[in-house]
């Protein structure tokens, strides 16, 4: 039940976007596409749940036993810098046509805030389950960063859908572009609201 709870909870009420304001700058640049937003979807996904992996990891044995706890964000960026790099070996040779639409945000996934927000809340925010505040555990912090992920790919293709119907329908000139798209993800935002109640 619990694993069902931390799912709709990252998915839909936290949602790492919509809801934490994380990673808004792939949100807005890669949307204009459905196809590229599930391509970096799914780079999202990918490095969120091995980076989580190894920084929880790298956390618990490593930093926290060794008490050098403020090395934590510098370790992080450095293990997802190494996880983005392989994403986009595998990406160029597995499909090049997906790798040159993500261009310059492939790499931006190693500065994405959503990408190190995710690995750091993990690790050092406690979570109720039952009335019992505790940290989460290694099975329970892959799901929920998978689920986080997850849920930044929802809201990236709900945009990326909402941006391709802008462009057929005939918006008015000053709200053409940019405008448009931010006015969209503050209605999305405000749709992912109603479902605080949920969890």
């Amino acid at each position: 039940m619990e694993y069902i709870l931390i799912i709709i909870s990252a998915v839909f009420v936290n949602n790492i976007v919509l809801n934490q304001f994380l990673g808004v700058c792939p949100f807005l640049g890669v949307s204009n596409r459905i196809s590229t937003a599930v391509g970096m979807s799914a780079a999202v996904v990918f490095v969120m749940t091995l980076a989580t992996l190894i920084t929880y990891l790298i956390q618990t044995y490593i930093l926290n036993p060794l008490q050098i706890g403020f090395m934590q964000t510098v370790t992080f960026i450095l293990v997802i810098a190494a996880l983005v790099q392989m994403v986009e070996i595998i990406l160029k040779k597995i499909s090049p046509a997906l790798y040159q639409a993500l261009g310059i945000f492939l790499p931006l996934i190693t500065t994405n805030c959503a990408v190190l927000g995710v690995a750091i809340i993990v690790v050092t925010k406690e979570f109720t389950f039952g009335g019992t505040a505790a940290m989460l555990t290694l099975p329970q912090a892959l799901v929920y960063a998978a689920s986080m992920a997850l849920g930044f790919g929802l809201a990236l293709t709900i945009f990326a859908g909402l941006r391709e119907h802008m462009d057929l329908v005939g918006v008015p000139k000053p709200f053409r572009g940019v405008p448009i798209a931010l006015i969209t993800a503050g209605i999305l935002a405000l749709a992912f609201m109603g479902f605080s109640g949920i969890v």
